[in-house]
């Protein structure tokens, strides 16, 4: 019985095809015909490239997801057997668990020692070198000229963190301090690591407070 119903609503559908053609065709109405097939195509082609479109970016957003979840809080140890990008990797995550925005790793030749950079939750640029060396090693003062002669002139960062698996040799240190560079050493990454808010090493170093507005409403955020 249902397959009868189906066949009759097939040929139902059939003929009133063919009526609206034999009308068609005798009217001369043609060209409104293909028009409108036409625009009607135009319209589910649209409608299909927004969901693939939608479905993309969700997948995107959800693979940025995992990401930030595969990248999050490391031990130290875990830190010292990552490869140089996924070190840049942890260090973005931790820059987005304090709240900066637009985090971005780079980590490529030709970054000019720009391994991540953001913006601090008061809009303040932030660019960060990562040295992922030996527990036992130190950082010498030509690398950290590197960042001392890039971070300002090229990137115009407002805040410039150099974020090291071990320590500061006293030259670098010292050029750091003259320079407002944020030198994290190992200690102060594992501090970093553990919950310490990115402000508070900021704090310990670097420049740049952010233009009135910025200002204004961080103390309307923060109370400061």
């Amino acid at each position: 019985m249902a397959g009868r119903v189906g066949r009759r609503e097939t040929l139902g559908g059939a003929g009133v095809l063919v009526a609206l053609l034999i009308w068609v065709d005798r009217a001369g109405r043609w060209p409104l015909l293909l028009g409108a097939v036409a625009l009607s195509a135009a319209g589910a082609a649209g409608w299909w490239l927004w969901r693939a479109g939608r479905r993309r970016r969700r997948a995107d957003r959800q693979g940025r997801e995992e990401d930030h979840l595969a990248a999050g809080q490391r031990s130290l140890p875990e830190m010292d057997a990552m490869s140089r990008q996924d070190f840049a990797r942890c260090v973005a995550w931790l820059c987005r668990r304090d709240g900066c925005t637009r985090v971005q790793v780079s980590g490529r030749p030709g970054d000019l020692v720009a391994d991540v950079t953001g913006r601090l939750p008061d809009g303040r640029l932030l660019v960060v070198q990562c040295a992922h060396d030996a527990p036992g090693g130190s950082v010498p003062r030509d690398d950290m000229q590197k960042l001392v002669g890039t971070a300002r002139l090229h990137h115009r960062a407002d805040v410039a963190l150099f974020v090291t698996t071990c320590r500061f040799g006293k030259p670098a240190q010292d050029l750091a301090a003259a320079h407002g560079i944020v030198a994290v050493n190992r200690d102060l990454l594992e501090l970093w690591n553990d919950g310490t808010p990115l402000e508070m090493l900021i704090a310990l170093g670097g420049a740049g407070q952010g233009d009135r507005r910025h200002r204004a409403r961080w103390k309307r955020a923060y109370g400061a």
